[in-house]
């Protein structure tokens, strides 16, 4: 199997281009309803949104207006719906649902139904008529929102099938804090559609899939994950902090974080808040004066006072030089810092051969 590459431009969205088709969707309609009875074809009209007013009605509404029961409604609904499946124009429509369909298969087989709909037509009128053909033909399947999954039309049940339980598995792969690029988390998704037709499996497509999943997401970063996570579920400036001076790889001055917030992510961030909330969440570390590191980077919190005496501490009597060299690992300060804090007499002892120990 090939692999996806490494490097992909990350989008925050997977949408669709709009679609073009040989047929005019507003004359297929009006053959289409000619076919229902009268009654039925109005109730179609209204549910659907068919006529000069493209607002959806729904069956209580429609009930409430004729003064019949919301059951009778739907009742007159399915039935002229099965008399338009059942008419001499619908058979004679055969070549534009074929068509429709062959336009999903192109999309992947499965589609997020707000990404579908929105490429079928730019304004609400002509979504509404595509609406109405995947409704009328048996060869398009609506999959309902479920807590795993967003609505979903496809015309392929089997490999529908094989990617609900692919991401499924994907997600299950992950763990609860684990984030990964864009291109191995496709490379994954990959490894769990072996039983799916290869025509398939381009990028687009792949980014289109997972979105139907509501358990795996991605961060401004391009980075992957379960939406539960913390580095996915962005809920604030604090998190957006997060990932600039992730992004950034090294320690960062707050002011500086609060500027790169504001050109990375669009986000308005005030030099004094992004200040705060680096000072009140522990997934970071002050290190020098203003400058920012990541604890998971290995930085751990404290005065610099704290980190002599931890380095003195982990590897035992040092002399001053080599203590300078192991707290600037830890610490953007000057040396005279050090040595000020180094030659505290309540804190640290100086011994005959010149190395330091704390008291």
């Amino acid at each position: 199997m090939t692999k996806t590459r490494k490097t992909i431009q990350h989008k925050k969205t997977y949408s669709i281009p709009i679609a073009t088709f040989s047929f005019d969707s507003a004359a297929l309609v009006k053959r289409l309803l000619s076919a229902a009875p009268e009654r039925a074809r109005e109730i179609l009209i209204r549910r659907f949104g068919l006529g000069v007013n493209p607002s959806r009605e729904t069956l209580e509404a429609i009930g409430d207006r004729s003064g019949i029961t919301r059951e009778r409604v739907r009742q007159i609904e399915a039935a002229g719906l099965n008399a338009v499946r059942a008419s001499k124009v619908f058979k004679e429509a055969l070549a534009e649902f074929e068509e429709l369909a062959r336009y999903i298969d192109s999309l992947g087989a499965i589609v997020p139904e707000g990404k579908l709909l929105a490429a079928l037509g730019k304004d609400e009128k002509t979504r509404n008529r595509f609406r109405f053909f995947l409704m009328l033909d048996s060869a398009f399947s609506r999959e309902r929102e479920t807590n795993d999954f967003i609505a979903r039309w496809h015309v392929d049940a089997a490999t529908a099938k094989h990617i609900h339980d692919a991401l499924s598995r994907l997600y299950a792969s992950l763990s609860n804090d684990e984030v990964v690029s864009e291109g191995e988390l496709l490379d994954r998704f990959l490894e769990e559609l072996k039983d799916v037709n290869d025509a398939y499996k381009n990028e687009e497509i792949l980014k289109r899939w997972i979105s139907l999943s509501k358990h795996i997401g991605s961060n401004p970063l391009a980075e992957w994950g379960r939406t539960s996570a913390p580095t996915i579920r962005i809920k604030g400036i604090r998190d957006y902090a997060y990932l600039a001076i992730k992004r950034h790889g090294a320690p960062m001055h707050f002011s500086k974080v609060a500027k790169v917030i504001g050109t990375l992510f669009s986000k308005k961030a005030h030099v004094a808040t992004t200040h705060n909330e680096l000072i009140k969440d522990p997934r970071f570390v002050l290190v020098g004066r203003g400058l920012y590191a990541l604890t998971e980077w290995g930085y751990k919190p404290g005065v610099v006072r704290d980190v002599i005496r931890e380095t003195l501490e982990q590897m035992g009597p040092m002399k001053k030089d080599d203590i300078i060299k192991q707290v600037k690992r830890a610490r953007f300060v000057k040396d005279n810092t050090i040595l000020v804090n180094l030659n505290d007499s309540r804190y640290f002892k100086r011994l005959k051969d010149g190395r330091y120990i704390a008291a």
